[in-house]
C-alpha cells in the first residue's frame, strides 16, 4: 500500500517537472534566448539544456535550476503582461540597455543576482500604483 501511495506524488513531481522544463525552454524562446543563454541563466552546462529542451531530460523540482527556471518562465510572464503579448517588443525590451541593471536584460540574466533584479523590477512595473 506504501508503494501506491507513493507512485501519484512521483507521478506528480515528474509531471510538474515536465511543465516546467517545457515551460522554461517555450519562454526562453520567446524571449529570444537560446540553449546556451538559458544553460548560462539556470546554472546548467549546454549538453544538460540540450537534453532538457529535447524532452530527454526534465528539471528537478527543488533544485537550484529548476528554482533559476522557474525566475525565467516569470521573467517571460511578467514582460509578456506588459508588452500585451508582442514579440517585437518583448525581445525590444530583452535587448534594450536599461539604466536599472547597467546593462540589457537579456546580459543581466546571465546571473542570479540579475535575473532576481529583472524579475523585481517587472514586479515592480506590473504593481498597482
Amino acid at each position: 500500500m506504501a508503494a501506491s501511495d507513493a507512485t501519484p506524488a512521483a507521478s506528480t513531481a515528474a509531471q510538474q517537472a515536465a511543465v516546467l522544463t517545457k515551460a522554461t525552454f517555450r519562454a526562453a524562446a520567446l524571449l529570444g534566448l537560446s540553449h546556451a543563454a538559458v544553460a548560462r541563466t539556470i546554472g546548467v552546462s549546454p549538453a544538460t539544456a540540450s537534453r532538457l529542451a529535447s524532452g530527454e531530460r526534465s528539471l528537478e523540482i527543488g533544485t537550484k535550476p529548476a528554482e533559476l527556471a522557474a525566475l525565467l518562465v516569470r521573467v517571460y510572464r511578467s514582460l509578456d503582461a506588459l508588452v500585451g503579448n508582442s514579440d517585437q517588443h518583448r525581445r525590444a525590451w530583452m535587448d534594450s540597455p536599461n539604466d536599472a541593471f547597467g546593462q540589457a536584460p537579456r546580459d543581466a540574466i546571465r546571473s542570479v543576482e540579475g535575473l532576481a533584479l529583472v524579475v523585481r523590477y517587472l514586479d515592480g512595473a506590473r504593481a498597482p500604483v
